[in-house]
């Protein structure tokens, strides 16, 4: 494992490009709406990511044919946007955007809910949220990264749901993904100690039912619940500060 201590001048960048990233969430919030589809949806994020002079880092990336990943209800990461999905009341969606501005990625993520979702629908939006916040609270310098995971783990289980697996969040910043893996299920005290200057994603997905998925065959791409229940997810870019730590993505002050 190979973890890129970013210098002064490449957090500047980082977090520049991160703040876009947060910023083009907000954006689409206002037209994220009952009969409005996924491929509209990515049209007007890829428009608004190049109006300010960055590059969607999905958008051909690996073959992924889109600007952005929209992921709906039993859909655990990488949806596909697409003309023909159409959202409907009650629908939850997770828009997962990564920004490349001036050579630097910011990569964050968020849920949106269409109308009125069922009780376990917005339970499980809640509980995803709080998992990010709290693996996001472990990340201070000398404590272990494997921390992270564990006390997602603990608390999405505590609350009845499961924490995927096979998907994790990564280093960021100069490459879309970088060492270290950040899996949100691991062992207490495990996995390297973290240390100022680190930058990665925390991106929790929590199920409803089983934490196993299965990938689409069809597009390669689409990860789907293997027992087609709900999946949420969040998902933000930090760095470890002398301190504590700094999010990026986060354009709102709530951290």
């Amino acid at each position: 494992m190979s973890i890129i201590i970013k210098t002064e001048e490449q957090i500047k960048g980082i977090r520049k490009s991160s703040k876009l990233a947060g910023e083009i969430l907000i954006y689409i919030s206002d037209f994220v709406k009952e009969g409005i589809s996924t491929g509209y949806l990515d049209q007007l994020i890829h428009n608004y990511t190049i109006a300010h002079n960055a590059i969607p880092a999905t958008l051909n990336y690996s073959g992924f044919p889109k600007s952005c990943c929209i992921s709906l209800n039993e859909v655990v990461c990488h949806g596909i946007p697409s003309e023909d999905i159409i959202l409907k009341n009650g629908d939850i969606l997770n828009i997962d955007v990564t920004t490349i501005l001036d050579g630097y990625f910011g990569d964050t993520s968020k849920m949106y809910i269409i109308g009125e979702p069922s009780d376990t629908a917005l339970k499980l939006v809640k509980a995803t949220k709080h998992c990010l916040d709290l693996g996001i609270e472990q990340v201070k310098p000398g404590n272990y990264l494997g921390n992270i995971g564990y006390s997602i783990s603990k608390y999405a289980t505590s609350q009845g749901f499961s924490v995927v697996y096979e998907f994790c969040g990564h280093g960021v910043g100069i490459e879309f993904h970088e060492d270290p893996q950040v899996d949100h299920a691991s062992r207490k005290n495990s996995g390297p100690l973290l240390k100022p200057g680190m930058i990665f994603t925390i991106e929790p997905m929590i199920n409803e039912g089983r934490p196993r998925v299965k990938v689409d065959e069809t597009d390669g791409w689409t990860a789907r619940t293997i027992d087609l229940k709900l999946s949420a997810q969040f998902e933000h870019t930090v760095l470890v500060t002398d301190t504590g730590y700094e999010v990026l993505t986060d354009v709102s002050n709530e951290y």
